[in-house]
């Protein structure tokens, strides 16, 4: 117990020592003048207290500490590991040539404390002028210098303001960005910017929690972020001007003067305000060449598409067709496209969908326009195309799209209109999470078809012929006697021992040695089984040393045999002579039993510490690692993007329908359709009957843009699929075993079972069971099939331009947009690949705007 305990305080104690390890990183050789950077790395955030090591003479602090902290998640066969640290960054200026050094700094965690090493920087160079030059007389002759250093200069903060592009076109985006430049410990900063004129302006989303970086400008480090990124539009001609921008920061700065931090004691910090000038810019504006008519306004790069939800309606029902603009630019400022009905049609408002996002390059994604018509005159009627005129900045010319003309057959009605809102798309929610832990089935890598199935298969099928009631019965009595007679040979050689001594008792001398060597070489057949007529004393010491007996035992055993068949014909004392053979005997038999017992005590405490070992090494993975419920917890937390990080990380372990199920849900919180779309689909793949997969699959493919009208079949295809669909092939698999088993078990009972009426059962069951076998097997056959034989792929980009041949310059077929589900009939170019839709038509499209199933 005492070794438990010291092993379990052993590991504790390692434990302890790496989660508080401390890191040091700074440089081993700098100039005179130069500002440099060391990072005190704590592996742990429990942080009470961090106190810097005393400086040497010809080192000041510049700037420090700037504290962040770190939390890292590392998801390894199926578990998720989480490390953190906290960091402490110091900016330290060179002042004189020689050596330098930082003492150990001192650190409080857990009511501990901790020591780093100690910082040892060689400094070369000129002292006077890489100090000027450095500081630009910041650092005088004159004053204490730590005074100096609380005074925030242009030099210690400030901010740039950086457009993409100076010289534009109207409507054309600039992407605006502020980034911050600072030496000090900045703690907040506050900013708005004002109304531009002549400019629409859209911010992008940044992080809410800032992430500083270092950068090198001129022999300064600076913490560097980017603080506030815009999208102008100009809205006219001319030069344009963005006014400075003021920021009102707070800068907490160690206090000027501390006579004690030579001792290793803090004096403490102020919060300083200062305010911030970011510079203006001026932006030239050129005007666009002269507009034509049906100019929508719109500038950058754009495709247009258009479809009807139905090519078949009775007169007086709704319909609605469906415009997509997509591509990048002013999206958010177009107009929207006009569509030219036919007589006898009763338009109603459009409803504009915006699905863009605000990249550096503007609004780039689809603004879809959906209207609702209804037409009251029956016949063939053609739609005319729909046309969209823009600016596209890299042909620098007006560019026309336009659709094909939308044929739709109206048949006669029965006199009712229909609500238009029949046509709006469902508004349900996602079901929730699957959790708990799952299995892990590789795509790919199903039980049925493995070499395991094929092994079960082919022994079962021999089975019939091979099994027999007469060697399995002689088989089970032959292993329990070996297992009775190991247990029970100490016990019997007691017993017959017992028996000698009464038969010493009695004088008996020839029966009692005949019984004491009996005894002997029962006790040594039964501990080896094996026959007494095979048993020899060279047989007998070579079969005791394959089971690590100690060979001065074997030997006492086998001079206990010699010793009883010598005093058996030896003259003198019989009573004697018993007496000595009898002790011999019985305390050979019990070393012998006593070691043989001591080694599977030892087995047993051995494998007793390993396991503990083993348990123990788990419990302390356990401490930092978290498993596919954890990353569930992320989910139900809102934190769908972490959720996202963790489950693909765990399915690159191993494939599940639960990961892809739950991947596909955390994709769909963050309305990324496509992603969901095609997490989705790989779980059916895998679990094809599952109902709550089927309902979100549709729920997110409701969410898409293009109306693709799945293939009919005959209704009896459709039941045959749903049949085959119901399990997955693993389960027909097992089904499929199962049922072939239990057809051998009929077999065997009709052949060997003498009752007459099980006789009769099993000749009626056998033909049963083994037809559902070859069924389950069809099914598995055909499921499989159809997995592999179906390769489809998900559009995962806003719009994908699909053309006749595989060429850039080739003719356009159609556009299809994220989400849609597509047949890949070739993807063996690498640009490349062919596509086909359920409704027939088919395409090339670029690689990198599909990802296959």
């Amino acid at each position: 117990m005492k070794r438990y305990i010291i092993l379990l305080l052993s590991l504790l104690s390692v434990c302890v020592l790496q989660a508080q390890r401390v890191r040091v990183a700074a440089p081993k050789h700098v100039t005179v003048g130069e500002e440099f950077q060391v990072e005190y790395t704590v592996y742990t955030q429990d942080v009470r207290r961090f106190q810097l090591g005393r400086l040497s003479s010809g080192l000041e602090k510049v700037f420090g500490p700037a504290t962040s902290s770190q939390s890292n998640y590392q998801f390894i066969d199926g578990h998720a590991s989480s490390s953190s640290s906290v960091s402490f960054t110091y900016v330290f200026l060179a002042t004189k040539k020689g050596n330098i050094s930082i003492g150990p700094a001192h650190i409080i965690v857990n009511d501990q404390e901790l020591a780093s090493t100690p910082v040892r920087i060689m400094v070369s160079g000129n002292t006077n002028n890489s100090r000027t030059s450095s500081n630009g007389g910041r650092y005088g002759s004159q004053g204490d210098p730590r005074a100096s250093s609380t005074t925030i200069s242009s030099k210690d903060l400030f901010i740039k303001v950086i457009a993409n592009k100076t010289t534009v076109y109207e409507q054309e985006p600039v992407l605006l960005t502020y980034k911050v430049y600072t030496t000090k410990n900045l703690r907040q900063l506050m900013g708005k910017m004002p109304d531009l004129a002549g400019f629409h302006v859209q911010e992008i989303d940044l992080p809410q929690q800032k992430t500083f970086h270092k950068e090198r400008i001129g022999k300064r480090i600076y913490n560097c972020v980017t603080w506030s990124e815009y999208v102008m539009y100009p809205q006219m001609t001319g030069t344009l001007k963005v006014p400075p921008l003021t920021f009102h920061g707070i800068v907490q700065v160690s206090n000027s003067f501390n006579p004690f931090e030579a001792f290793g004691i803090d004096g403490g910090s102020t919060n300083l305000k200062k305010d911030i000038v970011a510079p203006g810019l001026s932006v030239k504006v050129l005007p666009l060449p002269k507009r034509p008519a049906d100019f929508s306004g719109g500038v950058g790069h754009f495709n247009l598409s258009a479809q009807l939800n139905k090519k078949e309606v009775k007169a007086g029902d709704p319909i609605k067709i469906r415009v997509v603009v997509s591509g990048a630019g002013n999206l958010k400022l177009i107009k929207q496209p006009v569509i030219q009905f036919p007589k006898g049609f009763e338009a109603h408002d459009v409803k504009v969908t915006d699905k863009t996002q605000l990249t550096t390059k503007g609004a780039e994604g689809n603004m879809i326009f959906d209207q609702v018509v209804v037409p009251h005159q029956e016949g063939l009627v053609s739609i005319p195309p729909v046309k969209f005129c823009y600016y596209d900045l890299s042909q620098k010319k007006y560019i026309t799209l336009q659709t094909t003309p939308m044929e739709l057959k109206v048949s006669r009605g029965d006199g009712t209109t229909k609500d238009i809102l029949s046509v709006d798309l469902p508004n349900e929610d996602i079901l929730p999470l699957k959790t708990g832990e799952r299995s892990l089935d590789k795509v790919g890598n199903f039980f049925f078809g493995s070499a395991v199935y094929y092994i079960i298969l082919i022994l079962l099928l021999g089975a019939g012929g091979c099994l027999s009631f007469y060697y399995r019965d002689r088989f089970a009595h032959h292993v329990d006697m070996v297992l009775k007679r190991g247990k029970n040979a100490n016990r019997i050689a007691s017993s017959r021992l017992h028996a000698a001594e009464l038969l010493m008792l009695k004088k008996k001398n020839l029966e009692f040695y005949d019984e004491v060597l009996q005894t002997l070489w029962g006790y040594a057949s039964d501990k080896l089984n094996l026959p007494v007529e095979q048993l020899s004393r060279d047989n007998i010491s070579e079969q005791f040393s394959k089971i690590n007996v100690p060979i001065e035992v074997i030997d006492k055993y086998i001079s206990a045999i010699d010793e009883c068949e010598f005093e058996r014909y030896a003259p003198g004392d019989e009573k004697g002579n018993m007496k000595r053979t009898l002790d011999a005997a019985m305390k050979a038999i019990a070393d012998m039993e006593e070691t043989i017992k001591g080694m599977k005590t030892s087995s047993k405490k051995s494998f007793s510490l390993l396991f503990f070992i083993i348990c123990m090494s788990a419990f302390s993975l356990q401490l930092s690692a978290q498993t596919k419920a954890d990353v569930d917890k992320l989910y139900q937390k809102g934190n769908y993007m972490q959720a996202v990080k963790g489950y693909e990380k765990l399915l690159k372990q191993g494939e599940s329908a639960a990961l892809y199920y739950n991947l596909g849900n955390s994709y769909y919180r963050l309305d990324k359709i496509p992603h969901a779309v095609l997490s989705y689909e790989r779980a059916q793949r895998l679990a094809p009957s599952d109902e709550d997969i089927r309902f979100n699959l549709q729920l997110a493919q409701s969410k898409t843009i293009d109306n693709l009208t799945p293939e009919s079949e005959m209704f009896f295809v459709t039941w045959y699929k749903t049949l085959v669909n119901f399990l997955s092939s693993d389960w027909w698999a097992f089904l499929s075993l199962a049922c072939l088993f239990l057809s051998l078990v009929a077999l065997l009972g009709y052949l060997f079972v003498e009752i007459d009426v099980l006789r009769k059962l099993s000749k009626v069951v056998l033909p049963v069971f083994f037809f559902f076998f070859l069924i389950n097997t069809f099914f598995a056959i055909q499921q499989v099939y159809l997995l592999d034989s179906e390769d489809h792929g998900i559009i995962m980009s806003s719009s994908a331009i699909v053309r006749k041949t595989p060429d850039q310059k080739s003719a356009e077929a159609f556009i299809l947009h994220e989400g849609s589900k597509v047949r890949i009939t070739d993807h063996s170019m690498s640009h490349w690949t062919e596509i086909q839709l359920s409704d027939g038509r088919q395409g090339w499209v670029k690689a990198e705007n599909i990802e296959a199933i």
